[in-house]
């Protein structure tokens, strides 16, 4: 039987993700984890919009401010639900193609359960599983429990 110590959320900020990490705090509530309450921003700023470019400085400067809203966001997060205080939570924003980071971040935390929204913002509804989660599902070390 599972007995997750490591649980790893990744979330969008999105009512989807709100839901996967109430569910992986009653799991660790349960079983004594850690949850690892993760944000993935995009690798690089677009530099160039048709025939204006952005100084590299500048984009420095936006990505910095976009990980420090994304921990703010993070912080946000975890404040609307009174349970996160009952359980160890870390939080973390990585960079990159979201389930990639997402995959890097549960093997190099050692994570042994990932529990992440079948939906994200998006929510497109053509799709039954939104393409992050089905990639995660795909390329996951561990077990993973799709919520929705």
């Amino acid at each position: 039987m599972l007995r997750p110590t490591k649980i790893l959320v990744p979330t969008d900020f999105s009512d989807y993700s709100d839901k996967a990490f109430i569910q992986a705090l009653d799991i660790a509530k349960r079983y004594n984890a850690k949850v690892f309450l993760f944000h993935v921003i995009p690798k690089e700023v677009n530099r160039c919009v048709q025939d204006v470019c952005l100084d590299d400085a500048v984009v420095t400067d936006l990505e910095n401010q976009m990980m420090a809203r994304a921990q703010e966001d993070l912080q946000a997060q975890l404040a609307k639900f009174p349970q996160a205080k009952e359980v160890p939570v870390i939080t973390d924003v990585g960079k990159g193609t979201p389930y990639d980071a997402i995959l890097k971040e549960a093997e190099d935390k050692g994570i042994d359960l990932i529990v992440i929204a079948s939906l994200g913002r998006s929510g497109i509804a053509r799709f039954l599983i939104g393409s992050v989660a089905r990639n995660v599902l795909k390329g996951a070390q561990c077990p993973v429990l799709l919520t929705k």
